[in-house]
């Protein structure tokens, strides 16, 4: 661990308490609609996008492989979060395996 990982934990808590408090007040003040309810259903698939995008672009083939098996179960088991699990399952594997 390192001297600034504690410090980057609260910062990015204190940011996603911020965000969450911040989108409670706006949805308030938001009339609903049928284009606000399309945003925010796309919202999570896009911060997965990049968060993976970012994985895949500093990674190499394990983390190529970890996302495949993801995209694979998610699309068949219509589980997200399952998928999610079994690609950091895949990775873990992997590394274990010395690739």
């Amino acid at each position: 661990m390192t001297p600034s990982l504690p410090a980057m934990l609260a910062v990015m808590t204190a940011a996603a308490l911020f965000c969450r408090f911040a989108g409670f007040l706006a949805m308030r003040f938001l009339p609903p609609s049928a284009r606000l309810d399309a945003a925010l259903k796309a919202t999570p698939l896009a911060v997965m996008a990049g968060i993976t995008a970012q994985a895949l672009a500093a990674g190499g083939l394990v983390e190529a492989l970890a996302l495949s098996a993801a995209m694979v179960l998610s699309v068949t088991t219509r589980n997200d979060v399952g998928a999610a699990v079994a690609g950091v399952a895949v990775a873990a594997g992997l590394r274990a395996l010395g690739l």
